[in-house]
């Protein structure tokens, strides 16, 4: 059985202190006039991808987006995606691993967080022009890799994400005033990627938090629609799905590994919500 691939950030020069856990490309020079297509994949580390000018298609998590004009993606460290970027696409793609300094910061850990709750945003030319010579600095100075550049690149880094953060607060409907809920929401979703197999209870997750079951529940509906309870269940069928496909274990193993003892448990749920069972969607997948 194939296993899904994890993609890392190859170092380039061992000597190159500061640049072997980031990486940032031009992509009309990256694809060079070609068509790329990447299979069903992950990466161990952060990817954007700010377009320009799109073409092309880009699944994540089992999510289908079309590849656009004015586009950014955003995706963390584990989610599957697969994409089609055409030729004749343009902007900036960068990429960066834990490692990388700027998330050794409270702030850069925050700014990243709150710009990667969505994996996908449609923005205006005039919204996409703000951002763009900021990563034309940044590539520049990747490029050059002088004394310093990497903390150029590094305060760079954080001045894209904050105005992108600016433009969603100003153009992005779904943007609340007030920062404190969308602030909880992200940690208690960073808090279901770690802790889902360990528990599923709501309240525990309140806890952790220092909020109120309710407060919680209040928060979650209030930005997404939806309870504690049924985000906990969406994200336990999404680690099932990325344990189908990026690995070759048994599904009784994948259900342990999830926090079921019971794996029959696990198979009645996963089809509840998906309509078929954790084998089949494994075989029609494959």
């Amino acid at each position: 059985m194939k296993n899904i691939p994890v993609r890392s950030i190859i170092p380039e020069h061992p000597q190159a202190a500061g640049f072997d856990g980031f990486r940032i490309f031009n992509i009309s020079e990256y694809l060079q006039g070609k068509d790329l297509i990447q299979d069903l994949h992950r990466h161990d580390f952060y990817f954007i991808l700010v377009l320009t000018k799109g073409f092309g298609m880009h699944e994540i998590d089992f999510v289908e987006y079309p590849i656009t004009d004015n586009a950014v993606f955003m995706m963390r460290p584990t989610q599957l995606h697969r994409f089609e970027l055409k030729a004749g696409s343009e902007g900036y793609w960068l990429a960066f691993n834990k490692e990388f300094s700027f998330l050794s910061s409270v702030t850069g850990n925050a700014l990243l967080r709150k710009a990667s709750i969505r994996n996908f945003y449609k923005l205006d030319k005039k919204d996409i022009d703000v951002l763009c010579p900021v990563l034309q600095t940044i590539l520049e100075e990747y490029q050059a890799k002088q004394a310093g550049s990497e903390f150029i690149m590094t305060a760079s880094v954080e001045i894209f994400l904050i105005r992108f953060l600016r433009l969603l607060k100003k153009d992005d409907a779904a943007a609340v005033t007030n920062q404190y809920p969308q602030e909880k929401f992200q940690e208690f979703m960073d808090l279901l990627e770690t802790h889902i197999g360990i528990t599923k209870q709501p309240a525990a997750y309140a806890d952790m938090l220092n909020l109120s079951r309710y407060q919680l529940n209040s928060i979650t509906k209030s930005l997404v629609g939806k309870t504690i309870a049924e985000l906990i269940e969406d994200q336990i069928v999404l680690e099932a799905k990325r344990h189908l496909l990026g690995t070759p274990n048994q599904v009784s193993q994948i259900a342990f590994q999830l926090g079921y003892d019971d794996a029959s448990y696990f198979i009645r749920f996963f089809r509840k919500k998906t309509g078929v069972t954790p084998d089949a969607f494994r075989k029609n997948l494959r």
